[in-house]
């Protein structure tokens, strides 16, 4: 019978009982096994930020009250190794299938693909679902079978695809397995919160409640009360002008399956009765859900960008290293007040708005040449909300590396951003209190302020408040010098400004013949890249030297189209945007580079490739 049999549903960024397949299947079919592995080890150089971890446990802490009323126990294990702790489980309770809900990053598929392969071994059947997105990556190509690498092409084939039209309910009663013999902790135990981070903690505590039921109530009140005016808000940076899901978004607390069809009939409400501003704002905010869709599907079809840009030639770009300069912009000390702003907010928050994500990103890329990468990492260190895909994309898009994206000479101006964005200076003055009397003609252009006015509002340009850190004509000219560098490289290697680092016609294959339609497949790069580890991790030995008379060599210190608010800070909305060659290697890749500017001469084309691969090692120091 059915009720014989029994799952483990090992759950991940799914943190719900809703709209769960992977839940929902397995409480048809008999008893259940829930359990989440935290393995610090496998997170690697994306290992969460403060303030991620803090979600993260408030998260476990609420599905664990939830699944309890439903009469089963969230099991929290705490592990060095995520598949030898499954099968820890599987021997515990005799269970013959494990179920979970697909993620998309490099990291989690190539651990899925994994998961599968051992547990086959054992011969444990494994059934994976679509708990993320509302189609996916391998169910969207062109008319040739190649992905897409526009988005605006890649919208529209989704949308005029079908849907499963009803969320799943969430079961009414759980048959649990009972065991005492598996290793579980505490959420305490699992060291996401230790006891230095706790009163920086207690302010997040005090702006969001994270948890399923919770982020229910945050969608509600969004579609009833926020939604219509969308579109304008949109357009502010102080306040809470979004819709501010993304956060729940990432750890799937929320299904975006109901997300978008919330959206989409007040949407055809809206048309019915000819209210067009509230129709545009249910496109936006659709749009924005297609952005995050559109960043799981990039990160599918090519698992490189995470390292590289999708663009080849884009990897000519000489960077400028600066580790000052990156330091004075994650500090809020560019001396541009906006970006300043921004920046303080996110570190003392893990939160900025969607539209300062742009403005932030823009000025490291554009006005100070920092390798976006190591932006990335930055936002994935600090940001509550912070979701690998969606960082990618951002980053990546705003440093002209995909085919639609941000125009690579395109330079803001943050002044003009900060008239346009923040008119009276509210938010500059709420994250820089040295700022507050500043008249409000001035507040996004301190350094143009006559003296008389800077001394009676208490600002000392260079004391109290820094100096531009590069002018704009300046900015302009290390760019488009920059640029001419990259296009002269791009000539002699004959690389197009469209050819894709890789070739996508091989970019997909499924994992054997028994694959479904719903259960996961693995893009030939990562299976490939999997392959590689696994023999390179033969050839160690159990110190992490190599055997024989090879020798691991540690090499620390070493340094070698459209309007982008339309892409960007969509994607922000839906979740966050949050280098090395591979990220299997060691962690010497994120040691700090030295302090030298790439503009100068005598750089070769490997110093070009190698300069932005070395992210600092502590991008959240203060």
């Amino acid at each position: 019978m059915a009720t014989r049999n029994r799952t483990i549903v090992w759950f991940r960024r799914d943190l719900r009982i809703e709209d769960n397949p992977a839940l929902a299947a397995a409480a048809q079919e008999g008893r259940v096994f829930p359990v989440f592995i935290w393995c610090p080890e496998e997170e690697g150089q994306f290992y969460p930020g403060r303030a991620s971890r803090w979600w993260l446990k408030q998260s476990l802490s609420h599905l664990g009250h939830s699944l309890k009323s439903l009469g089963a126990e969230l099991v929290l294990i705490k592990s060095h190794n995520t598949i030898s702790s499954i099968l820890d489980c599987v021997r515990a309770t005799g269970a013959t299938k494990v179920v979970f809900n697909h993620l998309y990053d490099p990291i989690s598929l190539v651990r899925d693909h994994t998961v599968k392969e051992k547990l086959g071994e054992h011969g444990i059947s494994v059934q994976s679902y679509n708990g993320d997105l509302l189609y996916e990556p391998w169910e969207i190509y062109d008319e040739r079978g190649q992905p897409f690498t526009t988005f605006s092409f890649y919208w529209k084939k989704c949308l005029n695809m079908p849907m499963e039209s009803v969320p799943l309910p969430p079961p009414w009663r759980l048959k649990t397995i009972t065991t005492e013999t598996v290793e579980k902790c505490s959420v305490e135990e699992l060291g996401l919160e230790n006891e230095a981070e706790k009163p920086s903690n207690a302010l997040l505590a005090r702006a969001w409640s994270p948890g399923w039921s919770n982020g229910d109530k945050i969608l509600n009140e969004f579609i009833e009360n926020h939604l219509k005016d969308y579109s304008k808000n949109s357009k502010k940076v102080a306040g809470n002008s979004s819709s501010l899901l993304s956060p729940y978004l990432h750890f799937g607390e929320i299904s975006i399956r109901r997300v978008f069809q919330c959206v989409r009939m007040k949407q055809i409400i809206w048309a019915r009765d000819k209210n067009t501003e509230e129709e545009e704002s249910a496109g936006l905010f659709l749009r924005a859900i297609g952005f995050r869709e559109y960043s799981r599907y990039i990160c599918f079809n090519f698992p490189f960008t995470h390292e590289r840009s999708l663009l080849s030639y884009l990897r000519f770009l000489p960077w400028n290293s600066d580790v000052e300069n990156f330091k004075a912009w994650r500090q809020g000390r560019t001396g541009y007040p906006l970006v300043d702003a921004g920046m303080r907010e996110l570190w003392a928050t893990g939160w900025i708005h969607n539209r300062i994500r742009v403005i932030v990103s823009s000025f490291a890329v554009k006005f100070l040449l920092l390798p976006w990468k190591w932006g990335m990492k930055y936002f994935w260190d600090t940001l509550l909300d912070a979701d690998l895909e969606c960082d990618i994309l951002g980053w990546q898009y705003i440093s002209g590396s995909l085919p639609d994206g941000h125009e690579l000479n395109r330079l803001d101006s943050p002044e003009i951003q900060g008239a346009k964005y923040d008119p009276e200076g509210e938010y500059v003055r709420q994250w820089l209190p040295e700022l507050a009397r500043l008249p409000t003609e001035w507040i996004h252009h301190p350094w143009d302020a006559p003296e008389t006015v800077l001394k009676a509002s208490g600002v000392e340009l260079g004391v109290n408040y820094a100096k531009p850190i590069v002018d704009i004509d300046t900015a302009r000219e290390h760019l488009t010098k920059a640029i001419f560098r990259m296009r002269e490289m791009q000539i002699l290697t004959g690389v197009a400004p469209d050819e894709i680092v890789v070739d996508s016609s091989e970019a997909l294959e499924a994992n054997g013949p028994e694959n479904s339609s719903t259960d996961q497949r693995v893009p030939t790069a990562v299976h490939q890249n999997s392959s590689k580890r696994a023999k390179r991790a033969e050839e160690l030995g159990e110190d992490g030297e190599e055997t024989g008379s090879r020798k691991v060599k540690k090499c620390i210190g070493t340094s070698r189209g459209r309007d982008e608010e339309d892409l960007y800070s969509t994607t922000a909305e839906s979740s966050s945007f949050s280098g090395a060659r591979r990220q299997s290697t060691s962690t010497s890749l994120f040691s700090v580079p030295h302090s030298c500017s790439l503009m100068s001469e005598g750089k070769n084309l490997q110093d070009l490739q190698d300069s932005s691969d070395r992210i600092p090692s502590s991008t959240r120091d203060g």
